[in-house]
């Protein structure tokens, strides 16, 4: 990586989102690393690795830094992102790839500094004696003021859009990109058909909920299927009476609304009261009175 930009005259600055992007897959692969390892011991009595949990993260980091700081000059997020580091100390424009103590000392600053952050806090958490509590006192303040440099070089990252760490502005290393990145031109009826589809679509997520579907289904299903012949004779109610318009079940506790159909008292009365200008399905009759069915039919009149 290294060879092949070596020869140019000059280096990309990275934008600063693409940094922070970087950052950030960095830190998702460092929790994945760790969740494949840690999986691999769940048949293992709990806790076996507590007391070594800081050296073994700090193995694996040194593991990962072999590979990539120390060999490509850049991180599994930056090559990722076409990102690398440059030696930002050299006085040319050109690209210059990190010293080997440059190197060494971004080990130390990242794996070693989490190592012992971790490894004191295990060591001075249940002391109580005096000298060990000045100690931690030291250390706790030490790791508020470097959290404190932190926050003002994250700062001035977001003004600068350099060194988006403090390890970074320390050591005098600059994320660059790798190969010059292209201009992206968008045609103009690709966005325009992007903006007519969002908005449609953002039209229809405001109007559905307004529509009431159950009754425009009925509606749909009485001009499909209109019923010309309806008649409040015993025969023809007998005859609807064999099933519910609703769940095509034989009815229980049967009850109508003014037409020759017949529901179930369940069905019929949940579905008023979800709407109350719910219609028959069958007809497209309006709810005036719910009333038990006074006709009694047999279930031998099935077969």
């Amino acid at each position: 990586m290294a060879s092949s930009t070596g020869n140019e005259e000059s280096v990309n600055p990275v934008l600063r989102i693409s940094q922070l992007d970087a950052l950030e897959l960095n830190k998702a692969l460092e929790q994945l690393v760790w969740s494949q390892f840690t999986s691999c011991f769940h048949g293992f009595k709990p806790g076996v690795l507590a007391h070594v949990e800081p050296e073994v993260k700090a193995f694996l980091w040194l593991i990962l830094w072999r590979f990539t700081i120390y060999s490509k000059n850049a991180t599994v997020g930056q090559a990722i992102l076409n990102i690398q580091y440059k030696n930002d100390l050299s006085q040319t424009e050109k690209y210059q790839p990190l010293r080997k103590h440059q190197k060494l000392w971004y080990l130390i600053f990242t794996v070693g500094g989490r190592w012992l952050e971790e490894r004191c806090y295990d060591l001075f958490s249940n002391r109580q004696l005096q000298s060990f509590c000045k100690i931690k006192r030291y250390i706790t303040f030490a790791a508020g003021l470097l959290k404190l440099c932190g926050l003002l070089n994250f700062l001035i990252f977001l003004q600068k859009g350099t060194y988006a760490t403090l390890t970074e502005r320390v050591l005098g290393i600059r994320s660059v990109f790798c190969t010059p990145q292209g201009v992206r031109q968008v045609g103009f009826e690709y966005m325009n058909r992007e903006l007519l589809w969002h908005g449609f679509a953002e039209f229809l997520i405001y109007l559905l909920p307004l529509i009431n579907v159950q009754k425009l289904k009925t509606k749909i299903s009485s001009w499909c299927l209109p019923i010309t012949d309806l008649s409040n004779s015993e025969n023809t109610l007998a005859a609807h009476c064999k099933e519910c318009s609703l769940c095509g079940e034989w009815p229980t506790m049967p009850h109508t609304i003014g037409c020759s159909h017949v529901f179930c008292y369940y069905c019929i009365k949940s579905n008023y009261l979800f709407d109350i200008y719910f219609t028959c399905p069958k007809c497209g009759s309006e709810v005036h009175s719910l009333q038990p069915l006074k006709y009694k039919i047999e279930m031998t009149e099935l077969h």
